[in-house]
């Protein structure tokens, strides 16, 4: 079986945990704002880099979903 017909299988079984993902990154990028302005306001509060650091990851969570429903599927 060629690769390309089994793919777009895996990308239509990840399309609604990337939905939920999705919006995780949208609550991520409010915190990644709120955390910037707060290690803007007071740069020696570490923990505001690290829930900025954080919520970037959320924000790249529906590729990483989608991308490894892709790589579940054999062919």
């Amino acid at each position: 079986m060629d690769p390309e017909n089994c793919r777009p299988l895996g990308f239509l079984i990840g399309l609604p945990f990337a939905f939920l993902a999705l919006i995780l990154s949208l609550v991520g990028l409010v915190v990644w704002a709120i955390g910037s302005l707060l290690s803007c306001v007071c740069p020696c509060c570490i923990c505001c880099a690290g829930i900025a650091n954080l919520s970037v990851s959320l924000v790249k969570m529906p590729i990483k979903v989608i991308r490894w429903f892709i790589d579940l599927i054999p062919c």
